[in-house]
């Protein structure tokens, strides 16, 4: 199987003789992260999946976050939120799947039942701590807060 900047640069050929620009613009921004990255005080190795996954990750979320903003402006950034959408989309292929909203709302109540927090609203930060170190790279956080204050507060 090809590596993630094998794929990525098979992909950056196709999109260059497509003349697919924001497919284009979206990989070389990820390799410009890969180097920045890879030239940081106390990087060793090779630019591996593993880099690049963590590097994807941490770009996805960044986006996420300004297109969540750019929504908030309305019709002045609309446009700029489709194409974070985008990239978000695209990018996606190569984080690894997060549970759902069912998955993790049963992780969830099984974590407050453990740790006795049952309707305590003020708990929220302990559960949320509890389960992103145990199943953290399987989770998304922003689901796992909002699912930990509901729970909370519904007992």
């Amino acid at each position: 199987m090809k590596s993630i900047h094998e794929q990525l640069q098979d992909e950056l050929r196709d999109a260059m003789r497509a003349g697919d620009k924001p497919r284009k613009d979206v990989i070389r921004q990820i390799e410009t992260e890969v180097s920045t990255a890879r030239s940081e005080p106390g990087f060793s190795g090779e630019a591996d999946d593993a880099l690049y996954e963590k590097v994807i990750a941490s770009y996805v979320k960044k986006m996420d976050k300004s297109r969540q903003e750019y929504l908030e402006m309305g019709e002045r950034g609309a446009a700029m939120a489709e194409k974070l959408a985008f990239e978000i989309e695209y990018l996606g292929r190569w984080l690894p799947k997060k549970l759902g909203e069912d998955e993790t709302r049963q992780l969830v109540r099984e974590t407050i039942s453990e740790l006795g927090v049952a309707g305590d609203p003020r708990a929220s930060g302990r559960v949320t701590g509890t389960l992103m170190k145990s199943r953290g790279a399987d989770l998304d956080g922003g689901l796992v807060a909002r699912i930990v204050a509901e729970e909370l507060a519904v007992d």
